[in-house]
């Protein structure tokens, strides 16, 4: 017995994560947007990494995949947002139109 591709949850959450549109990705979840916010202001009052990890795994808070939190994912949690703000504000300068010294030139031979 195969999987059926036609009416599977697989086939779903294929098209779901690959065919969104650029901006239906601005917005984080409820669910990540809290994270973050816990673990920005954990590591705002100083706290570690590693301590940061211990802390959501003893609070039974997961990663979105259902993984238990490491040191580097808290890091890249924090890394990835402060580029994706950045990448967010360079996308939102509307720059002035810049004319070339391009000419074109008819020639008969």
């Amino acid at each position: 017995m195969g999987l059926n591709w036609k009416n599977s949850k697989v086939r779903y959450t294929f098209r779901k994560i690959f065919f969104r549109s650029y901006s239906q990705l601005e917005k984080y979840t409820p669910q990540q947007e809290e994270i973050f916010n816990l673990i920005k202001s954990l590591k705002v009052s100083g706290i570690g990494y590693r301590k940061i990890s211990y802390y959501l795994n003893d609070k039974e808070i997961f990663t979105i995949r259902g993984n238990r939190w490491g040191a580097s994912n808290v890091y890249s949690v924090l890394k990835r947002h402060k580029e994706r703000t950045e990448r967010m504000e360079y996308m939102d300068i509307e720059y002035e139109p810049v004319w070339g010294r391009m000419e074109v030139k008819w020639e008969k031979n």
